[in-house]
């Protein structure tokens, strides 16, 4: 079997006991699969990591920190050159490209899996549309994923990447989170743990009714611009910050995506209108207004845990990466049992408890 996967490469051998024992361990590797990894991110990857897994697991790797655009895609289609039969996915970029430059590659794919909030929405629209040709498991909306890997994992390593990128005291501190799903509460609720006065927005009535329950004071993200210190977007969605909340924050706020992609904060739009000052700190980049005020968005409106930090530690990696591992059995169970009509799935929650 030869299996194609895109997902975050500086996990992967963050596990010392994982590096202690070497190629054994490495399990799809180890099951008999061809494996070629990319990155999921351009700002993602740690050279030395990829290094590592091509030089002492033999694993094909193509992946380079900072890479632009287009040798970002380059290297998604190199690493579908080995004509995979499985697709392990972080984001969608991998399904994507394969609708779309890469059809020929399609009649040999028999499924695969996607591992983030994002990257499920984007295939339940594609199989909405009936543009979806393989079975695909949403491996997070597992509970042993989100409950774990969105919650605490994305809570603990936003708020590392923050303190690495600014040296912030957020004690006493007004912190604004965008999105109130598992990632968001876990964010909220270890920024809350460290002394700051958390806000949410929240577009979803229910979680937002839920956020209020918490204790977190609720409001819409035009009103909550206006008084916050640091704001965390964390939604899959898109245009969340944008110039009208740009224009009414305070002088030295701070700005963080902790969703899949670099669309929640409009950075092209101060890109065009702000004076930019890069690099002030680590992996942050100023921007002063014409107002005279100045914007502090940290790793360029991506990724942030990935970008200014080291993302969430091994110990939650290990059990969504154990999921996904999981859904080469779920392959088998699919053709043994008829699973799926070419939608997104979860898997089995016998194969999960395992």
């Amino acid at each position: 079997m030869n299996l194609a996967t895109s997902t975050t490469l500086k996990h992967d051998i963050a596990n010392s006991a994982l590096a202690a024992e070497g190629k054994k361990r490495i399990t799809l590797k180890a099951g008999g699969a061809e494996i070629a990894l990319c990155a999921s991110n351009p700002l993602s990857t740690q050279d030395d990591t990829a290094a590592a897994l091509v030089h002492e697991y033999g694993i094909s790797v193509f992946a380079r920190n900072g890479v632009d655009r287009e040798g970002y895609y380059s290297h998604i289609n190199a690493a579908l050159d080995i004509a995979p039969h499985q697709v392990f996915d972080d984001g969608c970029d991998l399904v994507n490209t394969l609708h779309t430059t890469r059809t020929e590659l399609l009649s040999n794919i028999t499924g695969g899996c996607e591992e983030t909030t994002t990257g499920v929405i984007r295939l339940q629209q594609m199989a909405k549309d009936g543009a979806l040709t393989f079975p695909m498991i949403a491996v997070n909306d597992t509970d042993t994923k989100h409950m774990f890997d969105n919650r605490y994992g994305t809570g603990q390593s936003t708020i590392d990447a923050i303190f690495r990128a600014t040296n912030q005291l957020l004690g006493g501190k007004i912190f604004v989170v965008a999105g109130f799903g598992y990632c968001g509460k876990g964010v909220a609720e270890r920024a809350r743990g460290m002394g700051a006065d958390v806000i949410i927005t929240e577009i979803d009535p229910t979680k937002a009714l839920d956020a209020m329950m918490q204790g977190y004071r609720v409001m819409p993200m035009l009103e909550a611009a206006k008084v916050g210190d640091i704001f965390v977007t964390v939604t899959g969605n898109r245009t969340v910050l944008s110039a009208e909340h740009f224009s009414v924050m305070k002088d030295g706020s701070i700005l963080a995506n902790a969703g899949h992609f670099d669309i929640e904060i409009d950075v092209a739009w101060l890109e065009e209108n702000a004076k930019k000052n890069s690099r002030i700190r680590h992996q942050t980049d100023e921007y002063v207004l014409a107002n005279g005020h100045r914007l502090l968005v940290i790793a360029e409106g991506r990724l942030v845990n990935l970008g200014a930090a080291e993302g969430h530690p091994a110990v939650v990696m290990d059990m969504s990466f154990a999921d996904q591992a999981l859904t080469s059995q779920v392959e088998e169970h699919g053709r043994n049992h008829r699973y799926s009509d070419r939608n997104s799935g979860r898997i089995p929650q016998l194969l999960e408890a395992r």
